[in-house]
């Protein structure tokens, strides 16, 4: 019986080491939670303005082409997915990876006819296991990322789709609501299609011309929607992840409460077998 309790002596306090490791990390994700959810919505206003532009250009000029705008035979589709680099998040990596996987596995008959942008280690490693075909990966984001830590990555999926290695580039990743709810998304990307969106339009006058602020503007509204979901993407991980050490928090709380009570009768049940020895021995004494 000692033996048993000294077991569960120590699985307590292992339990309560680990439950300070989990309420710290929820503490630290919650901080970087908000400072990510700041960042997130500070990247609005600047899309909104590209969009703004771009839609009044493409809505106001005549005879305006470019291959990011018009839709053409579907051979091969890109894929951008934003992952984390870390794991101890709940289902955030399980959950978009999930959804991209089976869109794959439901349109496409071979790896010949897609290819892969990965963002994080966790896709990064996934899709390494499953032998399907990266492109082009970004590991290693700060807590908080500057678009120059995604330029490589965003240039290069929307100039291949501008120089036609693709016809199509869809964006999977988590959509922030709150630090409860994180939604699996997926967004097509290029080609853009009704970027005016209903809005009234502002007109501007170009200089040199239209076509050519609409050949700069454009990979630069593709490549901000990409640089938007990422940090959309960083606001869910750190709720995600803020969610998950909560939970692991209580799941620890009550495994305490739960021991701390098996510990208890233990002993007490030890020390009325002690008692039960002890008369037992004077009563044959006596």
């Amino acid at each position: 019986m000692a033996k048993g309790m000294r077991e569960i002596k120590s699985q307590i306090k292992s339990t309560q080491n680990t439950m300070q490791i989990t309420k710290a990390m929820e503490m630290v994700a919650a901080a970087k939670l908000r400072r990510a959810q700041e960042a997130a919505q500070a990247s609005s206003p600047y899309a909104d303005k590209l969009k703004e532009v771009v839609a009044s250009i493409a809505a106001g000029t005549k005879g305006v082409t470019h291959p990011m705008l018009q839709k053409r035979e579907i051979k091969k589709t890109g894929y951008l997915v934003i992952t984390s680099d870390r794991g101890l998040a709940g289902g955030y990596n399980a959950n978009v990876l999930r959804k991209l996987v089976n869109t794959i596995r439901q349109k496409h008959k071979s790896a010949d006819e897609y290819v892969l942008f990965v963002i994080g280690r966790k896709g990064r490693d996934y899709f390494r296991r499953l032998n399907m075909p990266i492109m082009e990966e970004v590991i290693g984001l700060p807590d908080s990322p500057s678009f120059a830590d995604i330029k490589s990555v965003a240039y290069t999926a929307v100039k291949q789709f501008e120089e036609g290695t693709y016809d199509e580039l869809y964006i999977y990743y988590n959509h922030f609501v709150n630090a409860m709810t994180q939604i699996p998304t997926d967004k097509r990307l290029l080609p853009l299609e009704e970027v005016s969106g209903g809005t009234q339009l502002t007109s501007y006058e170009y200089e040199p011309s239209a076509e050519r602020v609409l050949n700069v503007l454009l990979p630069k509204y593709a490549e901000t929607l990409i640089y938007s979901s990422v940090l959309n993407g960083k606001a869910s991980e750190f709720g995600a992840r803020m969610t998950a050490m909560g939970s692991a928090t209580k799941n620890a709380k009550k495994m305490i409460s739960e021991l701390t009570l098996t510990y208890n009768r233990a002993r007490q049940a030890a020390i009325t077998q002690e008692i039960s020895e002890i008369v037992a021995g004077a009563n044959a004494q006596g």
